[in-house]
């Protein structure tokens, strides 16, 4: 029975991917929705996916057109870098290009300094941020990733990153640069020229970002973003050596087996308040059997202070996936004008 089992394996192999991160999370980044993972809230260190906060806090916080000189604080990176020096002049904006693109922890160092005044300063920054965003397990010591003297470094978990990766892929400014395959940069002193280190970005048509990420601690850590037929997902991986392939098998898994639905219209719906209406589309990604299981429930503010008439509640398996506000408005029952009405209106003699 054994080689009966054998030889039809041989013959016909199963078509199985096989991950080998130790944690991994498909997450849709339009509503931070879970759509596959492992080990989705144990804590790893992360390397230098940090840098993903460490650009985020600095395009929330910083006028990127600014130029700064780099100063002394820059001597103490050390590991991977894009190799400034003391005097040289930079946009802030291209030190986020550096960042993300080469992974500088000169970059980081510099940026540290200048936004936040000093890397404990920046920390806290970093740290505000996470908790805004809903990273409830995950803690920041420095703005790089690389690992503290006692071996203690920066912590998180797939699903923190996650929401991270969501909610930074969402700014326009960083957008720009994590989809960036090559930078040239000049300075006062040099000129640059930076190549992404995301393989994906080369190599997978449907990949728009991302950052990856090493120490020998960490080992292997890599976020990436893609997007086709308007859905819009998010993958991370923790200690994973095939992590680029591990990548792009969820990605086209993902793909293959959901779709984005156009769950309602934005504009005016019918409900049991008179002038409704939606000022968004709700659009979820769903497997087809997740779809026909979908319930929508209007919930209605009993006393109306605001223009909020209450709220849409989109569910699966009784779980909230999606909510958008109702809101009130007053329909313009007013006749359309004609162009000589529209100027004798003007003038006070029509209506």
């Amino acid at each position: 029975m054994k080689k009966i089992i054998l030889i039809f394996i041989l013959l016909f192999p199963l078509n199985v991917n096989a991950i080998s991160a130790s944690a991994y999370i498909v997450m849709d980044s339009d509503n931070n929705r879970v759509l596959e993972g492992s080990n989705i809230n144990t804590p790893y260190l992360i390397a230098s996916i940090t840098k993903i906060m460490t650009a985020i806090v600095v395009l929330n916080n910083a006028d990127i057109k600014k130029e700064i000189t780099i100063n002394d604080e820059v001597l103490k990176s050390y590991g991977s870098g894009i190799y400034i020096e003391v005097g040289e002049k930079i946009l802030i904006k291209n030190l986020l290009y550096g960042l993300i693109l080469r992974s500088g922890n000169d970059a980081a160092i510099a940026l540290a300094h200048e936004v936040g005044g000093s890397m404990e300063g920046f920390v806290l920054l970093m740290n505000e941020t996470a908790k805004l965003i809903g990273m409830n397990n995950t803690t920041f010591l420095n703005n790089h990733g690389l690992e503290e003297n006692n071996k203690n470094g920066n912590t998180s978990t797939v699903y923190d990153m996650g929401l991270l990766s969501s909610y930074a892929i969402n700014n326009p400014q960083y957008k720009k640069i994590t989809s960036t395959k090559k930078m040239i940069v000049k300075t006062n002193y040099k000129t640059y020229v930076w190549h992404n280190k995301n393989k994906l970005l080369n190599s997978y048509e449907y990949c728009i970002g991302g950052k990856t990420g090493f120490t020998e601690l960490a080992r292997r850590t890599l976020v990436t973003n893609a997007s086709k037929d308007n859905m819009n997902l998010t993958i991370v991986t923790f200690k994973d050596g095939n992590d680029f392939q591990d990548h792009r098998d969820l990605y086209e898994k993902a793909f293959k087996n959901y779709k984005n639905y156009k769950i309602l219209k934005k504009g005016y719906i019918d409900t049991k308040i008179n002038n409704t209406y939606l000022e968004n589309d709700i659009n979820i990604t769903l497997t087809n059997k997740e779809y026909k299981k979908i319930e929508i429930n209007y919930i209605y503010n009993k006393k109306n202070v605001t223009n909020i008439a209450g709220e849409i509640q989109v569910k699966l398996n009784n779980k909230i996936i999606k909510k958008e506000n109702i809101y009130l408005k007053e329909k313009n029952n007013s006749p359309k004008l004609n162009f000589i009405q529209k100027i004798l209106k003007k003038f006070g003699i029509y209506g």
